[in-house]
Parts: C-alpha cells; sequence; structure tokens
C-alpha cells in the first residue's frame, strides 16, 4: 500500500514552534526528559503493583476485598503502562537509554511487546494520526467504524452502545491474540513490520511465556481456577476499557480530523505538525488528579508534536502551543472534563454508525 507523504519546509508551522519550546527550555534550564516527581511516581507505581499482586495470589484475600484490590491492579497497570512504558518507549523518561530500555520493557512484563509497540505506536500511529488504512489505532473492523472512509455495517448502529464492552476486552485481546497476528504477519495492519532480529524474538517469546506463568499458571496453582477466572477478568477488563478510553478520548471525538491523502500524488493536504493538530483532542488538562494518573496523555496534542519531551512538561508546553495555534488560525481542540470528551466521543460513535 502506499503510504502518505508530508510537505516539508524551513519556514513551517513545525519549525517555528520548534523554536519557541527550544526558547523555552533554554529560558527554564530544565532537561526535556523526566524528573524526580517521575521517577517517585514510577516508584509508587511499581510498588503498588508488585503489592497487590502479592496480596491477591500468596494471601488470597476474602472476595469483596479481592474484588476491589482486582479493580485496583487493573487501574495501576494503565498508569504503569501511560506513565513509565509510553515515556520509556518514547525515550522521554530518562536522559539515560538504559533506563528509558527499562521502563519501556515493563510492557513486555505486563503481557505487550516493545519491539511491536515501538512499530505501531511510535512510528505508525504518531506519523499517521487518523489516517484510514494506516493508523492501526482506528482500524477495529468490523466491529466498529471510526472513519467515514470505511465500510459501514448494520451492527455499527449500535456501536456507540457497546463499545464499553469491547473496549473492556483491548487488554485481554492485545495479549493473547493481537501481538501474535503482528508477529506471524509481520504486519501492523497493512504496514509491514520492521524486521526482527533474534534477540527481538527471543524477547518475544520469553516474555510471553514469563507473563503467562505470573499472570496465568501461578495464580490458578495457587488460588484455583475460578478465583484466577474472576480475578484475571476483572484485571483485564479494568485495564483494557481505561486504555481504550484515554486513547480513544484523544483522537476519536466530534471535532478531530480524518484526512485522507490525495489520490494521484500520495501526499497529505497540510504539514505533519498541522496534521497532528487536527487529528488530536485534550481533556481535562486543568485536572491535576487526572494528568497524574493518565501520564499526561490528557495533553495529547502537546504528546503528538514533542513525543520525546516528558509528559511532565506539557502543562507549560501547552501555553506556548496554544499560542502558536492561535497565530497561525489553527483550532486548538480541548475538552475541559473528561466526561465531556466522553460524552462527545459517544456522539462521533454514534454520527459514524449512521454517516454513509
Amino acid at each position: 500500500m502506499q503510504i502518505p507523504k508530508f510537505s516539508s519546509g524551513p519556514h513551517t508551522f513545525h519549525s517555528d514552534l520548534k523554536k519557541r519550546i527550544n526558547s523555552y527550555f533554554e529560558q527554564v534550564g530544565k532537561a526535556t526528559t523526566g524528573n524526580f516527581s517521575l521517577y517517585l511516581k514510577a516508584s509508587v507505581l511499581g510498588v503498588s503493583f508488585v503489592g497487590l499482586y502479592i496480596h491477591l495470589v500468596f494471601f488470597t484475600p476474602v472476595p469483596m476485598l479481592a474484588i476491589g484490590e482486582c479493580i485496583l491492579l487493573g487501574g495501576v497497570i494503565s498508569a504503569i503502562g501511560f506513565n513509565v512504558m509510553h515515556d520509556g518507549a518514547h525515550g522521554s523518561f530518562s536522559k539515560h537509554k538504559w533506563a528509558n530500555m527499562v521502563a519501556a520493557f515493563s510492557l513486555n512484563i505486563l503481557g505487550g511487546n516493545s519491539f511491536i509497540w515501538n512499530s505501531k505506536h511510535n512510528i505508525i500511529h504518531h506519523s499517521y494520526t487518523n489516517v484510514a488504512g494506516v493508523d492501526d489505532d482506528i482500524d477495529i473492523q468490523p466491529w466498529m467504524r471510526m472513519s467515514t472512509t470505511q465500510k459501514r455495517l448494520k451492527l455499527h448502529k449500535y456501536q456507540h452502545f457497546y463499545f464499553w464492552f469491547l473496549y473492556s476486552l483491548l487488554y485481554i485481546l492485545w495479549i493473547f491474540l493481537l501481538d501474535y497476528n503482528k508477529y506471524f504477519t509481520s504486519k501492523v495492519g497493512e504496514v509491514p513490520l520492521k524486521k526482527m532480529k533474534l534477540m527481538d524474538h527471543i524477547n518475544f517469546w520469553f516474555f510471553k511465556l514469563l507473563n503467562g506463568f505470573i499472570f496465568v499458571a501461578l495464580p490458578i496453582y495457587i488460588t484455583g481456577f475460578m478465583a484466577w477466572l474472576v480475578g484475571f477478568l476483572i484485571v483485564t477488563s479494568v485495564a483494557g476499557l481505561v486504555i481504550s478510553i484515554v486513547f480513544q478520548l484523544a483522537h476519536t471525538v466530534e471535532h478531530t480530523a480524518f484526512p485522507v491523502a490525495n489520490l494521484q500524488t500520495g501526499k497529505m493536504d497540510n504539514e505533519w505538525a498541522i496534521h497532528q493538530v487536527m487529528t488530536t483532542a485534550n481533556f481535562a488538562t486543568q485536572n491535576r488528579v487526572v494528568s497524574w494518573l493518565v501520564g499526561g496523555l490528557n495533553f495529547q496534542i502537546e504528546h503528538h508534536l514533542f513525543p520525546k519531551i516528558s509528559h511532565v512538561h506539557y502543562p507549560a508546553l501547552s501555553k506556548i502551543i496554544r499560542q502558536a495555534c492561535a497565530d497561525y488560525g489553527l483550532v486548538y481542540i480541548e475538552y475541559p472534563r473528561v466526561t465531556m470528551a466522553i460524552a462527545s466521543h459517544v456522539h462521533f460513535l454514534k454520527q459514524m454508525g449512521k454517516a454513509s
């Protein structure tokens, strides 16, 4: 398939924006990577994960307490993904390469694969956001229709009702199906996957087996099959739902665009940075609790424009980027509250279910 191309030049919105951001970091004298607050958060999340796991598996609390801890564990898993793995994968967690690798590898422990994630998220999604046929994040066919260029089926009329259930399946499907599909087909959607080296293959199988032992075999052996099954479904459903909602609120809402490349030239109408602004939305940026939990991913515009800058800097960068968008006549999409963003996502799904 033909991969779209973006226009570029010395005097663009992106080049101007980079100058403004570089000037900011020169003035404040800060590194673009994470800081002590991020490392403290990572430690808190890591200890919480280990503590909850040990208590659930080895001490097996009473059912009501176990259910509550499973819900909390699902939330902690998603928080580790947002705050630690995500920054590590982008190389923004630390100035030390080894620390970024360790942070990124947390995904492998949790059941995913950092090599495939790099291709799917860092390269494809960040380059071709909301481009149907390329961006794998909006390819949930045939179950959901996320773009007008995708085929509409009768069941899509109800997708704004049943999406909650599908989103809750993301994590378990990611672990047991989606990664394997990409591994054996060597493709992310229709885009070829970068060739894996021997160590990449070893890492894939070693950590898949390790995850199976940690989250399936050992808990079944200690707690019994039914107790494990109920707990596992709760943990993975919570993690899947939270991860899905956070990422979908960033791109599939009413006001974001879904650009299509010119059929003759294969080029997009706008430069890459403008494309990112048009296809991305922020939400609840004034809510510090939300920002802390989702690792700054409610500042998605800032993240998509500067993915190699740690999320701890996004609140400051948002002021600069918002002003730059105003100067260039670009709409800076933002929803003040999470509930408003969810409502917009639901309405978007309803529109996609009806559109011809």
